[in-house]
């Protein structure tokens, strides 16, 4: 029963189900830990997020930050 319903919902409400659990996460972060310990573990997480989904379409991260930083910048 408890498995028709979760398929259910899953089907139907999937957006709607994981941003409602992203926002319950983030809330109570900010209640445990505080907003700015909470905006750098978001922050390094979505940095590692970015930086692999680089690596599964294997780009190059090198040449993505040679377009990133200045020139010269790596000598």
């Amino acid at each position: 029963m408890f498995k028709d319903i979760f398929t259910d919902i899953w089907l139907n409400y999937r957006g709607r189900f994981l941003c409602s659990l992203t926002g319950v996460l983030i809330a109570s972060l900010f209640l445990t830990i505080g907003f700015w310990r909470t905006l750098f573990l978001l922050l390094f997480t979505g940095g590692g997020f970015f930086i692999g989904y680089k690596l599964d379409k294997k780009e190059d991260l090198a040449e993505w930050l040679d377009r990133l930083l200045p020139p010269g910048y790596h000598k």
